[in-house]
Parts: C-alpha cells; sequence; structure tokens
C-alpha cells in the first residue's frame, strides 16, 4: 500500500500570497535600487579648481549673484574625472558659506579635452583641461633655452582636440627668437613676444576676451609672471631658473581657472603647472599631421597608406623637403621623431 492511497486532494491545503515569507529588513530601510534621482534642481557651475577631492565651483556665471562654492562629488561619479572646465551639475547648498559643502552629481557634455600621457608609450591619459578654446604656449627666448619639439607636442595636442594656439616668446632681451621662430613658419599661430620689463599684456589681454585659454609652458620660462600681469589677484608664484642646470623650478602646482576683465570683455585664464615634458600617448599617429598643416597638405600626394618615416617610399613630403628649404627640413625631422615614437606601438 503507497501513501498516495491515503492522500485526499481534499486535505491539500490553499495558498495565497500572504504565505510567501519575506526575508526581514532589520534596518527598515528602503530596498537598493540602480535607479538615481533626476536632481532636477542642480544648477550647473563651472569647474575653477580641484585640491584632494574637493572642488571649488563658480556658481551664478555671469549672474547677479555670482560666487564661489566648495562641493564633493556624488559617489556615482567616483570613476568619472572631474576637472578645471567642466560644466558641472551641483546640488545641495551652493551659498558658498563657511562649512558648506555642495554635491556635484553630473557633467555636462564637453565641447574639447586638453589631454596628455606620461610618456608616449604610455595609453593612460591625464585630461589637463575641459571645455578651453585656446592654448596659450609660453616659451623663454633664453634662461631656459627654448625647445621646438616640446612646442610641436603642445601643438599636437592643441590640434588634436579642436582648440586653436597661440604663442608668447618671453625674454627677447636675451635672445633673438627669429631663428627659434621659422621652426613654425606656415603654421596658423599667431605669436606675442615680450622682455623682461614688458610683458605684452594688452595684446594677450585682447585675444583673452571671449575665450577659454588654457597657458602651458616649461618651468622657469615666466608663464605665472604674465598670469599675474593679466589677472592682479591671482597671486601665482613665480620663480627662476638654476643657474646650474638651466632648469625651471615648478612654482604652479595645479590647474585653476582665473576670470580675464578687460572694461566690458571677459575670457578665462587657465594655468596650469609648468612641464618638462608632454606624452602624446593618448593620440592617434595618423592625427599627428594636424600639428603641422603645412606638411599636411603636401601629404595629400602621398600613397595611401604613407608612413612618412625616412624610408617611406614615394613620400610626397619628402620629396618636396627641397623647396621648403632649412625651415621644412626641420619641421619634417620634427614630425618623423614624433611618428616614429608610435611607430612600434600596438
Amino acid at each position: 500500500m503507497s501513501w498516495l492511497d491515503d492522500f485526499d486532494e481534499e486535505d491539500e491545503p490553499e495558498y495565497d500570497e500572504t504565505d510567501v515569507r519575506v526575508r526581514p529588513n532589520p534596518k527598515a530601510n528602503r530596498p537598493r535600487t540602480k535607479r538615481r534621482p533626476a536632481h532636477e534642481d542642480a544648477v550647473v557651475c563651472r569647474v575653477l579648481g580641484v585640491d584632494r577631492g574637493r572642488y571649488t565651483v563658480l556658481v551664478d556665471e555671469d549672474g547677479p549673484d555670482e560666487h564661489t562654492a566648495l562641493t564633493t562629488r556624488a559617489r556615482e561619479l567616483r570613476r568619472t574625472p572631474i576637472v578645471t572646465g567642466d560644466r558641472a551639475r551641483v546640488v545641495g547648498d551652493t551659498s558658498g558659506s563657511e562649512g558648506t559643502l555642495a554635491r556635484i552629481v553630473g557633467i555636462e557634455e564637453r565641447t574639447s579635452l586638453l589631454r596628455r600621457s606620461a610618456d608616449d608609450t604610455d595609453q593612460v591619459e591625464r585630461i589637463v583641461v575641459a571645455n578651453a578654446d585656446q592654448m596659450l604656449v609660453v616659451v623663454a627666448a633664453a634662461d631656459p633655452e627654448p625647445r621646438e619639439r616640446l612646442v610641436d607636442r603642445y601643438l599636437v595636442a592643441a590640434l588634436d582636440a579642436g582648440i586653436r594656439p597661440l604663442m608668447v616668446v618671453t625674454k627677447t632681451d636675451l635672445a633673438d627668437p627669429r631663428r627659434f621662430l621659422e621652426h613654425f613658419e606656415g603654421l596658423d599661430l599667431r605669436v606675442f613676444t615680450s622682455a623682461r620689463d614688458r610683458m605684452p599684456v594688452e595684446e594677450v589681454g585682447a585675444a583673452l576676451v571671449g575665450h577659454s585659454t588654457v597657458f602651458v609652458g616649461h618651468s622657469g620660462v615666466g608663464k605665472s609672471t604674465l598670469v599675474n600681469a593679466l589677472v592682479p589677484t591671482a597671486g601665482r608664484a613665480t620663480g627662476h631658473v638654476n643657474v646650474v642646470t638651466g632648469r625651471g623650478r615648478h612654482t604652479s602646482s595645479s590647474t585653476v581657472s582665473l576670470r580675464y576683465r578687460d572694461g566690458e570683455g571677459r575670457g578665462w585664464v587657465i594655468d596650469t603647472p609648468g612641464v618638462r615634458s608632454f606624452g602624446l600617448g593618448h593620440v592617434e599617429p595618423a592625427n599627428l599631421l594636424r600639428g603641422f598643416r603645412d606638411l599636411d597638405e603636401l601629404a595629400q600626394e602621398c600613397p595611401r597608406g604613407c608612413t612618412h618615416l625616412p624610408d617611406a617610399p614615394d613620400c610626397a613630403i619628402a620629396e618636396a623637403v627641397d623647396r621648403l628649404g632649412p625651415r621644412g627640413a626641420a619641421r619634417l625631422d620634427s614630425l618623423q621623431r614624433l611618428l616614429a615614437t608610435f611607430a612600434d606601438r600596438s
């Protein structure tokens, strides 16, 4: 006799949803969800600077209540880089009163990103600044000696980011910069010059109005001095060049956005720490020619897949270099050095 013989369907208990066991929630809090609040009350602010996980932002830019506030980032943005120049969505107490701390909950779409890497083999990019539309390269005619190839790298990074480059040559009373500037003939590059006792403040200032301009340059070239002349309240530290090594001492330790005012005209000066190298590991080799527009035009006649390296067959740039003279030869050499760096990169 089986146990099924004693089973009566009428004895089967009836179940409903009240009989489902639910694991208790001892903390009586709401269950986790991936849905984030819309933050419809967020205000858009400009990130002026970053310091140890705290972000100084400008609230009500160009409005009657323009002021700064201190913020932190929301947990959901922990993997999102937030940099100077970003347009951030901020919630919380944005009054800027002492002891208050608002929260960045989102980043607006960026119009440009200036990036660099530790070296040319490092493809991990480091964002220098967001939303800049101009780059002002500051270089000294002497003390320290100008470095053509470092400037080439600045130009490649700027043009890769869609940023218009400008240049200031300082300390022209110590050396004639004409030979150095010959290296950049043929480029769409506006150049300002200055001596120790005269900075081209008015000329440079006029070019800053209506723009967000990032200042870059080797340590000791006078970048911070120029920034302080343009923005008297900046208070950026200035240094000197070591007479033994010929190198400048790092003075600016962080990237900051500073308001430039010239009467009714306004713009932004973004000062960056001085650097002795500017890696281009994030740049695609095919984009390097964008930093050499004069050579890029010649490259249109090159065969498909031309590397433009010294051993490249039928390279139109190499064939035309004699017509370009010493300037063209120097620029082709600079381009080939950069291209060779990327030749073996996977």
